[in-house]
């Protein structure tokens, strides 16, 4: 009974509960850093064992919306085509007209990549969305992915996206067997900020092909501060 119960305990260890202890006493510490004069971002790492990227089970790469929010909605791109002009300016924080593209230089779009999280493109402007954005958004990982909805055709109700975009976060196992996102700002609830925590790890935890088994470590932290494990 005794090695059952510890058996258990071992597979529930990082099935975070949004009500876990453990969290809240890592937001504590993390909020006793250094304090700065400007918001900071809430990071979480996931660190994975026995998890081999190169195959199709090890990797991730999706949107996620956080249940209580991001603390600061997200800021969208949209790279269109006369089709969209009238209703990205209603939308999204920009917009850029196909007609538009070849006259941005290095510095404008690096710009854009900056302050922006998402790209939403118009399906068939985008071979020259590949060529006039693709070198600057890729190596950041901000390329408009037909796989992740961010391609939509001329005519499409793109406000559900928006919407929900606004409020997500993107998940990626590449490379590497880490996973780090943010999960809202400093200016939140702690209780917020836990309930985002236990939902991004509970999630990806079913992912994973050995489960709570492939999970390392969970750490969180500020931007400009030291992680914290949980």
């Amino acid at each position: 009974m005794e090695q059952a119960k510890i058996l258990e305990a071992k597979l529930n260890k990082f099935q975070l509960d949004p009500e876990n202890q453990k969290i809240f006493s890592a937001l504590k510490k993390i909020r006793e850093g250094e304090k700065r004069n400007f918001s900071q971002t809430i990071e979480l790492i996931i660190n994975f064992k026995e998890l081999d990227v190169k195959k199709e089970e090890g990797k991730i790469d999706e949107f996620f919306i956080l249940p209580a929010g991001r603390g600061k909605p997200a800021k969208i791109c949209a790279l269109i085509g006369p089709e969209m002009k009238d209703i990205a300016a209603k939308l999204f924080d920009t917009s850029v007209q196909h007609v538009d593209f070849d006259k941005l230089d290095k510095r404008q779009v690096r710009k854009l990549a900056k302050r922006h999280d998402f790209f939403i493109a118009q399906a068939n402007v985008m071979p020259d969305v590949a060529k006039f954005f693709g070198r600057f958004l890729s190596p950041v990982g901000k390329m408009p992915n037909p796989k992740l909805g961010q391609v939509v055709p001329p005519k499409a109700n793109v406000e559900p996206l928006v919407k929900n975009l606004r409020q997500s976060v993107k998940l990626v196992i590449k490379k590497a067997p880490v996973i780090q996102t943010f999960v809202g700002k400093d200016t939140m609830k702690d209780e917020d900020l836990a309930k985002n925590i236990s939902a991004v790890v509970s999630h990806i935890v079913a992912k994973m092909p050995k489960k709570e088994h492939n999970i390392r470590s969970v750490l969180v932290k500020t931007s400009m501060g030291a992680p914290v494990k949980i």
